[in-house]
């Protein structure tokens, strides 16, 4: 047992943990909860990412899929929440990593750290890639605009722009548009499915809501259908990511050790029930299966909209979608940018003291955030002539994330000498930590896999590739440099110390 005394401030605990309070403390347990619940955004992953699954499995994979995948993801978000109560910091997985391996520390952070920088970058990519896609068929209704691959990536640099700019401002723009955020989430769904339940004319039998089955993807061979269904998944798993921002938010949360790991939990469970509310809607609304498919608006969703409600207030259903995805987009570049920072802070990112400074002013890692919004941007750069980057982009989310969520519940679960935070699980930790292992292990097989046939090279999933490349470099530097000075992480208090700086709490 840890003779430490029990800390009576968030700072007392962040001190034992071995930093100083640098950023700036100000936000509350729902506002925690709000940054997670705006990454998730069922108005951005579900809507953007519809048609993935329309294609592969149809509609028993976008509703059964739906609650099949969140059951999972509540067992991956609970086992992380015990870790997160027990070590809240900005660094969070990688740190908490090197807090519970029992041998090779330095090196069990270096990689987790380097699959959660790469989660980060390709989900904050992809949600804005989706807006992107989401705002050009808005636009494309309202201003007769052509729907382009090129036009698409213009707008995906302004809206990551802006984000940038949003979050160099100062976390006190980003609590309050996190808080505006998750009620506009929660009302837009109810407008969305309000007019898509008591509008329509006729729906798609219950039946067929939850069981039917479609393949698009031209694989034809034996017990295709079943692996439709299998690659659809990627909506949901996809969707239901970038919880971890209610850890990488934890030293600028009040009550840190039971407001994060409440903020990750509750993110995921109101995402599962309003998610299949809206999901149930829009599939019951569908009109046309293969015309909505393939839309020119290049957003199954936008088109059953239309055909559904009317152009009129389907497109003012888009624009709930549109903002809402504004929102994910810029808490997403929040939750990378601490990530980025954390792990600077720890010197493991090249040029790790430009990355690392905290502007004085805002309270916020400007550089980081920048970092950040670069590294997404070249990540979409092959949009302009690969048709999935979007699909490409959420695997390597999924992929590069959710290792970096199982790898401190693995070693957690192999470490007896845990002690586990005010926020815990009991009885039911070891239940719950293999069930999330096991159920990681699976998707991370699987959407590494082949989404359309014949493979050519406008089709291939290049996510093993980005996660190849990535793995490799870290692991490149890692046995020809950084084994030799990567510690893992380090305090900032010794550092403040030895420099004669202050150590007193910032607020």
């Amino acid at each position: 047992m840890s003779t430490e005394p029990v800390p009576s401030t968030d700072e007392e605990r962040l001190a034992q943990l071995g930093y100083q309070q640098e950023l700036h403390r100000r936000l509350s347990g729902f506002s925690n909860f709000a940054v997670s619940f705006s990454i998730i955004s069922i108005l951005a992953g579900a809507i953007t990412s519809y048609g993935i699954a329309m294609t592969a499995g149809g509609p028993m994979a976008i509703t059964l899929g739906w609650l099949f995948v969140g059951g999972m993801v509540t067992f991956v978000a609970l086992a992380m929440a015990e870790v997160c109560s027990a070590y809240p910091t900005a660094g969070a997985l990688y740190w908490w990593a090197a807090a519970l391996a029992k041998r090779n520390k330095a090196a069990w952070a270096w990689f987790i750290g380097w699959f959660n920088f790469l989660g980060e970058v390709a989900v904050t990519a992809a949600i804005d890639f989706g807006a992107a896609i989401t705002t050009s068929a808005f636009l494309s209704l309202t201003l007769d605009m052509e729907v382009t691959a090129g036009r698409t990536f213009a707008i995906f640099l302004v809206i990551i722009a802006a984000h940038g700019l949003l979050n160099t401002f100062g976390v006190n723009l980003v609590r309050v548009l996190s808080d505006v955020s998750a009620w506009w989430h929660l009302i837009g769904v109810a407008v969305i499915v309000g007019a898509l339940v008591a509008l329509p004319d006729s729906h798609k039998p219950i039946s067929e809501v939850f069981f039917e089955v479609k393949n698009a993807t031209g694989f034809s061979f034996a017990g295709a259908s079943v692996y439709a269904v299998l690659l659809g998944l990627l909506m949901a798993q996809y969707t239901y990511t970038g919880y971890d921002a209610s850890a990488h938010v934890a030293e600028e949360t009040h009550d840190a050790a039971r407001a994060a790991p409440r903020g990750i939990v509750m993110s995921v469970v109101v995402s599962v029930i309003a998610g299949f509310v809206l999901l149930f809607a829009i599939t019951w609304s569908i009109k046309d299966y293969d015309a909505q498919l393939g839309t020119p608006l290049k957003l199954p969703p936008a088109q059953i909209f239309i055909d559904a409600v009317g152009h009129n207030l389907g497109t003012f259903l888009l624009f709930i979608c549109v903002v809402a995805q504004f929102f994910c987009g810029m808490a997403s570049v929040t939750a990378n940018s601490r990530m980025a920072y954390a792990f600077a802070r720890d010197g493991a990112l090249p040029g790790s003291g430009l990355w690392k400074r905290v502007n004085p002013r805002t309270g916020t890692p400007t550089n980081s955030i920048w970092l950040c919004v670069a590294c997404s941007t070249l990540l979409v750069l092959p949009s302009l002539w690969n048709a999935t980057a979007y699909a490409a982009a959420t695997s390597i989310a999924v992929i590069g994330l959710y290792i970096a969520y199982v790898g401190p519940v693995l070693l957690r679960r192999r470490n007896p000498d845990f002690e586990p935070g005010p926020w815990n699980l009991g009885k039911w930790s070891a239940p719950v930590g293999w069930i999330a292992i096991v159920w990681v292990g699976m998707i991370c097989v699987l959407f590494v896999l082949p989404t359309f046939g014949p493979i050519t090279a406008a089709n291939f999933n290049y996510t093993i590739v980005a996660v190849a490349v990535v793995l490799g470099l870290a692991t490149v530097w890692w046995f020809a440099s950084a084994r030799k000075w990567f510690t893992g992480p380090r305090s900032n208090l010794l550092e403040k110390a030895a420099h004669g700086e202050q150590t007193t709490p910032v607020e």
